[in-house]
């Protein structure tokens, strides 16, 4: 299981994101360009103490981010993108030891060819006439799901 971020706009929000990627043990990839500053010093303010316990790899661009997913020897399996716009929820979804969840954009999700590229689309539902929930928030609902059906957590 890994937990990728399509160009994020808020480090804070990112900051939490690898603080809850450190603790449960998931790899993170970040896909530029950020919002925001993305050198070590930057992301350590955001993930205080936690981002040298996060496995973390930064993709210069969308394009890379997918080479990698399809490189030989990697084993990454499918790519779920969390987007307001599904109509799979995601406790509807069935999970998989090697996807990757994809959280886009703050402010403007991700674009049409990304999703073009996403094997499932699913979403966390909410209330109707609300918009969307906090990345962070997103993440560790739906992170959460993953782990619960593939006995992912780690053990205590």
């Amino acid at each position: 299981m890994r937990l990728a971020l399509y160009q994020p706009d808020i480090a804070q929000n990112t900051g939490t994101i690898l603080r809850l990627c450190a603790c449960l043990g998931i790899p993170v990839d970040v896909i530029g360009p950020t919002g925001f500053d993305m050198s070590d010093r930057a992301l350590k303010r955001a993930a205080l103490d936690y981002l040298d316990h996060v496995d973390l790899t930064r993709h210069a661009s969308f394009a890379e981010f997918m080479d990698r997913q399809a490189s030989p020897g990697v084993g990454r399996g499918r790519l779920i993108l969390l987007t307001a716009h599904a109509e799979t929820p995601h406790v509807g979804f069935a999970f998989e030891p090697n996807d990757t969840l994809m959280l886009g954009r703050e402010s403007a999700g991700c674009p049409e060819s990304v999703h073009a590229k996403a094997n499932a689309r699913i979403t966390i539902p909410m209330r109707p006439g609300l918009r969307s929930l906090n990345i962070a928030v997103t993440a560790a609902i739906a992170l959460g799901e993953a782990l619960r059906q593939t006995n992912g957590f780690l053990s205590p």
